[in-house]
């Protein structure tokens, strides 16, 4: 699959998600994706006009944190319940 850059502002977060964060993750990826990239999309679904975070939640935060606009992301279908 291919991904595209997706501005960070317009990723929605869900509440039960933010509390899986381990900011000790987020520091040690961000020195990562200073060093070598960011070397795997995060997956986002579109859900009423914006993006909702399916996977990746460590990698966006560690994005945000180093002051990036935008982040490599593929769109997914949102799953049938």
């Amino acid at each position: 699959m291919e991904s595209i850059k997706i501005p960070i502002a317009e990723i929605y977060v869900p509440a039960k998600r933010k509390s899986t964060l381990k900011p000790e993750q987020v520091d040690a990826l961000a020195e990562s994706i200073m060093e070598e990239g960011l070397k795997m999309p995060i997956s986002v679904r579109k859900g009423n006009g914006r993006y909702v975070l399916q996977e990746g939640l460590h990698r966006l935060e560690a994005c945000r944190a180093l002051g990036e606009e935008t982040i490599d992301s593929i769109i997914v279908r949102a799953r049938q319940h």
